[in-house]
């Protein structure tokens, strides 16, 4: 399924999830132009489960090391990773930002990248293979717009057969298979040890929805302002 957008319109204007968004492609464009030093950024900036647990243990800078759980957040392996974790984030961002406020959702978007590293490389701690991308921390929004706007109707483009259908889905049904693939997803890299051969952080996905779970309905207190009744020339 792929979600195209919800119908569910913001009282504010999402200017941190834009920022994100403007911030992420900067930092891909970035990448681009680096040719062949980008192999070498990516293992300095990236999140390396094996590296960071022995700098943990005093091999080198623990600082510098834990700080590439945040830095890894900003990172994305190509254009397709970097479109679809923004486009997940142009859709369901706005909801839950107007709901926290601005300030308590940026916090809370990059303390839920930090909760998406720390899981990942406590399900793969020997991997010594970088892990870049938004997921993480995109994954924590989605578990706050979850238990926000679970009634929260998103257009989705499903195939049925051969052919694809536009239905408009509650938002539980829509993120509640998201994550059911995700956690099957991370049961079956675990059984085959993927964690050191490459593909997808699927724990860190997990880890980074049920953070947002549990602290979204806390953190989304805010009661958004009434959106105007008039039109002002």
């Amino acid at each position: 399924m792929i979600p195209l957008r919800d119908e569910n319109p913001s009282s504010t204007v999402p200017v941190v999830t834009r920022a994100l968004i403007v911030l992420n492609v900067a930092v891909f464009l970035y990448e681009v132009s680096l040719g062949q030093g980008l192999a070498t950024f990516i293992g300095d900036c990236g999140l390396v489960p094996l590296r960071l647990l022995e700098a943990l243990r005093g091999a080198e800078n623990p600082i510098a090391a834990s700080a590439t759980i945040v830095t890894s957040t900003f990172l994305h392996g190509g254009w397709l990773h970097l479109i679809g974790n923004m486009w997940y984030l142009w859709i369901f961002g706005d909801n839950v930002e107007d709901r926290m406020g601005h300030v308590r959702y940026l916090v809370f978007y990059l303390v839920g990248g930090v909760a998406s590293g720390v899981l990942h490389t406590m399900a793969n701690p020997d991997s010594p293979l970088p892990t870049v991308g938004a997921s993480g921390a995109i994954a924590a929004v989605l578990g706050a717009y979850l238990v926000l706007f679970p009634r929260a109707r998103v257009v989705t483009l499903v195939p049925l057969f051969v052919f694809l259908q536009l239905m408009a889905l509650p938002a539980v049904v829509v993120l509640g298979l998201w994550f059911v693939f995700q956690f099957f997803s991370g049961a079956l890299s675990l059984a085959y040890a993927a964690g050191t051969s490459g593909g997808t952080a699927w724990w860190g996905h997990i880890g980074g929805f049920a953070f947002g779970m549990l602290l979204g309905r806390v953190l989304g207190t805010r009661t958004p302002r009434p959106s105007r009744a008039w039109v002002e020339s």
